[in-house]
């Protein structure tokens, strides 16, 4: 993706940026899935001796 950003100076210091909305939206979807994937890692290490539990048991204690 090609940005086009808008940069605010204020005392001669970039101070600021102003991006198109469409490219901002895209930005934090951006990350948004990279913050996911963090945790997502994150946790996979956390849990990475923990015993797994079989589907049909999860079913059952949801009460499907």
């Amino acid at each position: 993706m090609e940005l086009h950003p808008q940069i605010i100076g204020k005392e001669g210091k970039k101070e600021f940026v102003v991006l198109p909305y469409e490219e901002f939206m895209v930005l934090e979807e951006a990350m948004s899935d990279y913050q996911d994937l963090r945790d997502l890692r994150e946790e996979k290490e956390t849990s990475q001796n923990q015993p797994g539990v079989p589907l049909d048991k999860v079913i059952s204690g949801l009460s499907l």
